[in-house]
C-alpha cells in the first residue's frame, strides 16, 4: 500500500525522499506516481535509511527501487540494499553488475563471495591503473584520433576504457582522456571548427561501410530492456480502477475489488498473470495485431504467467473457418503460444446468465426502438421509452428473444446505465441483438448474441484474467467495462490502454484492408504490399524483425502518432544485413561480348556470400565471352561523375575483372543497343572506380538462369491516405513492378521458399510461393538504402 503523506506510520515519503539527497524535480516526479512512490518507501525503510543518507547513496537506493528486476527474487534485496548502505557497491556499474546477477541466480541462494566478484566490491582501481588502460586505449586508436582530432567521439573512448576497466571511476577516466587529448592535440583551433562542421554536413556512412564503432557507450535502460516494469504485480489489484460520477445525483462509484473478491481470484489464479490476446475472427492480421501480441504475451511470458488466444466471435455473420486458422497458424509463427485456445461463444449461457441477473436487478431491459432512434435519442440523451418498463416484463420478453418468438431488429436488450452521462458510453449500450444466423463454433443453439461491450468484461473475469490491455480508443470504454463488473459483483481485472500502432503510406483498418481485397485493389490477405501479417511474411519479413521493431517502439500511452515506414524497414534490413547471404542478379540485362575471351573458354570464378565479414563461404560462377550487366550501367555519354561503363572505358566487374568498351551494336534503324563489345583484363593491371555486378553464360550459346523478379513500393502515395476522403484514390500505380526475365547466378537455382539473400547493389530477396520447379520468383523486402537511420531513427 503506498505511504499516505499524513499517515502516522513514519516521515512522510516527501520528507524520507529529500533526506536521502533526491533533487526536488526528482521528488517531485516520484510522488506523482503511486508505485515508484510506494517501491521507494519500501527501500528506504528496507534499507534503515529513514533518518536519511548521502546523496550518493539516496541515488543508489533510488535506482534499487525502479530497477530491481522482476526477474530478480525480492528475497535478495535486502542483501543488495544492505551492500549500498555501507558503499560495498558505491557506483552505477557495480550496480548493473549486482542486477545481473541477481536475475542469474534467481530465487537460488548464492556465495556471496560470487555474488561480491560479479560486482566488483572491495575492487578499487588505482589512478595509475586508469592511466595505463586509457593510454592503451588511446594508442588503440592513434590514427583516428589525428585524423578526426577534436571530433573524435569521445564517449566512445571512454565506453572502451569501461568495458576493460569496469570499476574505474567515470569521471577520472573521462577527465583524463580530455587532459591527455588536450596535451596530443592542442587546444581546439578554427580549422578544427570547419573540420568538424564539414564532418557535420557529410552524408553518415552506409550500412555496408566495413568500418565499425569503437564501443557504444549508450547502456539501454531497464524500461528499455523490459517494457513491462509498468506494470502491477496481480495481488496489487485492490485499489481503485475508476470512479464513475451518475448525472442524477446517485452517489459516485469507485470501481474496485474487494479483498474477498481479490483473495478468490489469487486463489483460482495462484498469485500468476494472465492474459489474453482477443482478435475478432473477421479477417486477417495485421502488424497492429503484432503490437497488441508482444503485449498481451510478453507481459505473461515475462511475469511466467499465461495467455490465452481468445476469438472474440460475438458477431456470427462476419466470422469464418479460414480467418480462425490464418490467426491461430500466424500467432504461432510470431513465436507465441497460447496457455488455452477460448472462444467467447464458449461462455454463452454464462452471458444469458448474467444478463438475466442484470434485468432482475432493473440494471438491464428490452427496448424495441430502431437503430435510428436510438442514435437520435443518444444524440439528445434522451431515455428510451420503454427504459421504465416493469422487470417482469423484460424478463419476458428477453426470454421470447432467445427462443426466437421475436423478430430480428425488432428487439434489443440494452444496460440501464446513465443517459446524461458525460461518458457516451454509459448512454444504455445495447447487451444483446437478435440474429437468426448460425454460429460458426456454436451452431444454432443460439438466435441472440452478446455486444462487445457487453461480453468483453464479463468473459475477462470469467476467465480470471489478470490484466486486460488495449489500444487507447477504449479507453471511453473503461467506465462500462467496470460499471458492468460492479453491477454483477464480479472480479475486476486491471485495465491498460496503450497507444495504436499506425504506419505510413498504408492503411490497417480491418474494413478499408477488406475493401482492397475483396475489390481486388490487391491480389489477396497475403498480398506483399500490404502490412497484414501474412503479407509481410510473403514478402519476406522475419517474425523476429517484426517483434523487434515493436519492442522498439516501446509500450506507451503516448498520441497515436505516424510511425514511418522506414522505421519498420529498418530493423529488417538490420536483421538481413547480418543473415542474408550475398549473390547476383542483373534485372535488365544488357549482352557483353568478350571479344578476347574464345566463345568455348570457361573461367570459373569464386564470389563470397559476406564479402562484408571474415567468412570464407562463397559460391562459383562462370566467367564466359558472353555476360550481363544491368543497361543502367551502361551509357554513350560518359562524364566525372559517373561510374558505370561507356564507350573507351573501364569498370570492374565484381569478383572478376576490369573489362573496356570496344564497340556498341545497334537495333537496325534505331538507337536501341542490342549489345556491346569489351576487352577483359585478364592481369588486371587497369584499376577502374567503377563496380559492376553481372551474370555469365553458364556455356557458349545456354542462357542464364532466368528468375522473375516483383519490386514492391509504398502501397499509397501519401503518408497518412485514411485522412484523405477518396482514399482509394491516392493508390501508389507503381506500387508493384514485374521483371519477368531477369537473369541470376547459378547457385540461386537451388533456392527453396522462404529463403532470402542479398542481391548485390539492388536490396534484399526472398523466394516467393509462386516459384516452380521452372521459374523461380523473387519478391524485393526491402532496398539496401536506409534512410530511417540517417535520419535519426525517428
Amino acid at each position: 500500500m503506498v505511504v499516505g503523506e499524513g499517515e502516522n506510520n513514519g516521515p512522510p515519503p516527501r520528507d524520507l525522499f529529500i533526506a536521502i539527497g533526491l533533487d526536488q524535480k526528482t521528488v517531485d516526479n516520484t510522488l506523482a506516481n503511486n508505485k515508484v512512490t510506494s517501491n521507494l518507501t519500501d527501500v528506504i525503510k528496507e534499507a534503515g535509511v529513514t533518518d536519511g543518507c548521502s546523496k550518493a547513496v539516496g541515488n543508489l537506493l533510488y535506482r534499487v527501487a525502479t530497477e530491481y528486476p522482476n526477474s530478480a527474487a525480492p528475497a535478495h534485496r535486502p542483501t543488495l540494499l544492505k551492500y549500498v548502505v555501507t558503499s560495498k557497491i558505491k557506483k552505477a556499474a557495480q550496480l548493473d553488475g549486482a542486477f545481473s546477477f541477481l536475475v542469474k541466480v534467481g530465487a537460488a541462494s548464492f556465495d556471496l563471495k560470487e555474488f561480491e566478484e560479479a560486482c566488483g566490491v572491495g575492487v578499487d582501481v588505482s589512478v595509475e591503473e586508469i592511466e595505463s588502460t586509457v593510454n592503451a586505449v588511446l594508442d588503440g586508436n592513434m590514427s583516428a584520433i589525428l585524423e578526426q582530432r577534436h571530433s573524435i567521439n569521445v564517449g566512445k573512448l571512454c565506453g572502451e576504457v569501461r568495458k576493460l576497466q569496469p570499476w574505474a571511476d567515470a569521471k577520472i577516466v573521462k577527465d583524463m582522456i580530455d587532459d591527455k587529448l588536450r596535451q596530443l592535440l592542442g587546444e581546439k583551433t578554427e580549422s578544427d571548427d570547419r573540420k568538424l562542421l564539414k564532418k557535420k554536413k557529410e552524408k553518415p556512412a552506409k550500412p555496408e561501410d566495413k568500418s565499425k564503432p569503437l564501443v557504444d557507450s549508450a547502456q539501454p535502460t531497464e524500461a528499455e530492456i523490459n517494457p513491462f516494469l509498468i506494470f502491477p504485480q496481480p495481488e496489487e489489484n485492490y485499489k481503485v480502477h475508476t470512479e464513475i460520477i451518475y448525472s442524477d445525483g446517485r452517489p459516485k462509484l469507485s470501481a474496485r475489488n474487494t479483498m474477498d473478491l481479490l483473495k478468490a481470484h489469487l486463489e483460482k489464479t495462484g498469485g500468476k498473470v494472465l492474459t489474453r490476446f482477443p482478435p475478432e475472427p473477421n479477417g486477417y492480421l495485421h502488424i497492429g495485431h503484432a503490437k497488441a501480441m508482444f503485449i498481451d504475451f510478453g507481459l505473461a511470458r515475462e511475469r511466467n504467467g499465461s495467455c490465452y488466444l481468445r476469438f472474440d466471435d460475438t458477431n456470427p455473420e462476419a466470422e469464418k473457418r479460414e480467418y480462425i486458422d490464418h490467426i491461430q497458424e500466424i500467432v504461432q509463427w510470431l513465436g507465441w503460444t497460447p496457455f488455452k485456445v477460448t472462444y467467447t461463444s464458449d461462455y454463452f449461457q454464462e452471458l444469458y446468465d448474467l444478463a438475466v441477473k442484470l434485468i432482475e436487478k432493473d440494471l438491464a431491459y428490452v427496448d424495441h426502438q430502431l437503430p435510428e432512434e436510438i442514435k437520435e435519442y443518444r444524440e439528445k440523451k434522451m431515455n428510451s421509452p420503454w427504459r421504465d418498463r416493469p422487470v417482469s416484463e423484460s424478463l419476458k420478453l428477453f426470454d421470447d428473444m432467445r427462443r426466437g418468438l421475436i423478430d430480428e431488429g425488432k428487439a434489443t436488450l440494452r444496460l440501464k446505465q446513465d443517459m446524461q452521462s458525460d461518458n457516451k458510453n454509459m448512454y444504455d449500450l445495447i447487451a444483446y441483438r437478435i440474429k437468426f444466423t448460425p454460429h460458426p463454433h456454436a451452431g444454432d443453439k443460439w438466435c441472440i448474441y452478446p455486444s462487445y461491450d457487453y461480453a468483453h468484461c464479463i468473459v475477462d473475469s470469467l476467465e480470471n484474467i489478470t490484466h486486460s490491455l488495449c489500444t487507447l480508443e477504449f479507453e471511453i470504454r473503461r467506465t462500462s467495462y467496470y460499471w458492468l463488473l460492479a453491477a454483477l459483483e464480479l472480479y475486476q481485472p486491471y485495465v491498460w490502454e496503450y497507444s495504436r500502432l499506425n504506419i505510413s503510406n498504408t492503411v490497417m483498418s480491418k474494413r478499408k484492408l477488406n475493401r482492397l481485397v475483396m475489390e481486388k485493389w490487391v491480389d489477396g490477405w497475403d498480398d506483399p504490399r500490404l502490412m497484414t501479417l501474412a503479407g509481410l511474411r510473403r514478402r519476406g519479413v522475419s517474425s523476429t524483425a517484426i517483434n523487434n521493431f515493436i519492442r522498439g517502439l516501446g509500450i506507451t500511452r503516448s498520441d497515436n502518432s505516424l510511425i514511418s515506414l522506414e522505421r519498420l524497414e529498418y530493423y529488417i534490413r538490420e536483421e538481413l544485413h547480418e543473415t542474408a547471404p550475398r549473390t547476383i542478379v542483373v534485372l535488365h540485362p544488357l549482352k557483353v561480348v568478350i571479344t578476347n575471351l574464345d566463345k568455348e573458354s570457361c573461367i570459373e570464378l569464386e564470389a563470397k556470400m559476406r564479402p562484408d565479414k571474415d567468412d570464407t563461404s562463397s559460391y562459383k560462377v562462370p566467367f564466359t565471352n558472353v555476360i550481363y550487366i544491368e543497361r543502367s550501367d551502361f551509357r554513350i555519354k560518359d562524364s566525372k561523375d559517373y561510374y558505370g561503363l561507356a564507350p573507351g572505358k573501364s569498370a570492374l566487374l565484381r569478383y572478376a575483372f576490369p573489362i573496356k568498351c570496344t564497340n556498341v551494336i545497334y537495333e537496325k534503324d534505331t538507337e536501341n543497343i542490342i549489345e556491346i563489345h569489351a576487352e577483359y583484363d585478364p592481369e588486371r593491371k587497369a584499376k577502374p572506380k567503377g563496380v559492376l555486378h553481372w551474370v555469365a553464360q553458364p556455356s557458349s550459346g545456354v542462357e542464364p538462369l532466368k528468375v522473375e523478379v516483383r519490386l514492391f513500393e509504398k502501397l499509397f502515395l501519401s503518408q497518412n491516405p485514411v485522412e484523405l476522403e477518396d482514399w482509394l484514390s491516392d493508390l501508389n500505380p507503381h506500387s508493384k513492378e514485374v521483371i519477368q526475365n531477369a537473369y541470376a547466378v547459378p547457385v540461386l537455382g537451388n533456392a527453396v521458399t522462404g529463403d532470402k539473400f542479398q542481391f548485390e547493389r539492388l536490396g534484399y530477396f526472398a523466394v516467393d510461393p509462386d516459384s516452380t520447379s521452372e521459374k523461380l520468383v523473387f519478391n524485393r523486402i526491402v532496398t539496401l538504402k536506409d534512410s530511417y537511420s540517417k535520419q535519426g531513427k525517428r
